[in-house]
């Protein structure tokens, strides 16, 4: 880690938001602290034979508002969902890319985090080639289902010439993505970065895949609404979801000397990993709980100091008993006192735009001194027994927060956000 008298100080000054439950910054915030749920019965394909058939799909989104009717056969859905929030965001941090100097251009950065990127585009030109549709598939069919070029087509609409990179960890993708971003910026490499998290694995073949695992709710496609229930007891399953929230990321002096508007600081980032299994979390917590003490001991906090946890929270058994473990190893005796929720109860689960979907409702809850309510929590489950703050949310003073993330593979990262407010 840098030490103290090393560090830049990293800022938020923008950010945009496609997601389940609102589409916009304004609706979103609504949304999140109203506790309204963003999950419905799948309506992009035919879902009926499947065994779930409920997600968390962005609905009255226009596509072609963002990329042209002729382009939109050749990339995947994940690409307008990015424009639509970068716009926003960029919008947001006062910031005219269409004005931008050569010079100006090459100090910003895109840095995207997505678990599966155009996976969803892949499987449907592989549908079209077994359907005899050959005259129907992209040309562009391999360069666009590659992960690393969806961060090129955010660079390529705005004109940025900093560096394009993808994050690709599974679930703990875009809270790496932001761990990266911080580090250019706070090393001097950079002194603005596009940041943030984009997923669309709503698709026949990655939901079949999902159900294989037996991972996802099949109890609840009569209630959707009531399906992601993190920490409830009677959980069994995740349900998946899609969108995009992104993020301007800013050197603290730079933002100063344009007179932007700064929603919070990226004060820590920590990173781990469990070593343990494909999709499983090592019962004891200890390497999830590592990676928040490591993104406190960056901010330079303890855990008296945190205020707020945006927990993980996928509503599987296993995760949402192990999560909790780990917040107790990290927090000690503040845990218990120590509010959380988790925004997959309205939204479901979009993969790796997760963390950074959690950003976004984490500095809602910063700026309107509101927590947003875990939803569904309707059971109480002995194992998960920490302040998840059910309906209808909670009024609270937030200064430190932690955004919490664990991935496949064993992956575990955390950020801490500041309010300089």
């Amino acid at each position: 880690m840098l030490t103290a008298a090393f560090k830049k100080r990293v800022v938020i000054t923008g950010m945009g938001v496609v997601s389940p439950n609102g589409i916009g910054n304004e609706a979103f915030c609504r949304a999140v602290l109203a506790g309204s749920s963003g999950v419905r019965r799948v309506t992009s394909f035919d879902a009926s034979e499947l065994p779930v058939q409920i997600a968390g799909e962005v609905r009255d989104f226009d596509e072609l508002a963002w990329v042209e009717a002729r382009e939109r056969k050749h990339v995947s859905r994940v690409v307008p969902l990015a424009l639509a929030a970068s716009t926003e965001a960029l919008r947001d941090a006062a910031i005219e890319t269409s004005k931008l100097s050569l010079a100006e251009q090459r100090e910003i950065g895109v840095v995207l985090g997505s678990g599966g990127g155009a996976q969803e585009f892949s499987e449907e030109q592989v549908r079209l080639w077994l359907t005899g549709k050959v005259k129907q598939v992209s040309l562009f069919c391999i360069p666009s289902g590659t992960m690393g070029t969806l961060s090129s087509e955010v660079s390529m609409r705005f004109g940025l010439r900093g560096m394009s990179h993808v994050i690709t960890t599974g679930c703990t993708s875009s809270t790496d993505a932001f761990g990266y971003a911080l580090r250019q910026i706070q090393f001097g490499f950079l002194p603005m970065m596009l940041v943030g998290g984009v997923d669309a694995p709503i698709a026949p073949g990655i939901m079949k895949g999902f159900t294989l695992m037996k991972i996802m709710t099949a109890s609840w496609n009569h209630a959707p609404e009531r399906g992601s229930r993190p920490f409830s007891a009677d959980r069994d399953g995740f349900v998946v979801g899609e969108g995009s929230w992104m993020f301007v990321l800013e050197e603290y002096e730079h933002a100063r000397a344009r007179g932007a508007r700064i929603l919070a600081e990226v004060a820590g980032y920590g990173s781990t990993c469990e070593a343990f299994h494909r999709v499983r979390l090592e019962e004891c917590g200890e390497e999830p709980a590592r990676a928040i003490q490591m993104a406190m001991e960056d901010a330079g906090i303890a855990a008296a100091d945190v205020d707020y946890v945006n927990l993980h929270g996928t509503s599987t058994q296993l995760n949402d008993r192990i999560e909790t473990r780990a917040l107790k190893l990290a927090l000690g005796d503040k845990a218990q006192a120590t509010p959380m929720s988790s925004l997959k109860s309205q939204i479901g689960h979009p993969q790796g735009a997760c963390g950074a979907a959690g950003i976004a409702a984490t500095l809602v809850a910063m700026h309107h001194r509101q927590i947003p309510p875990t939803i569904n929590l309707e059971v109480p489950d002995p194992e998960c027994d920490l302040d998840y703050v059910p309906e209808p949310g909670r009024h609270a003073e937030i200064e430190h927060a932690v955004c919490n993330c664990i991935a496949f593979g064993s992956k575990n990262s955390a950020l801490v956000l500041r309010n300089v407010l």
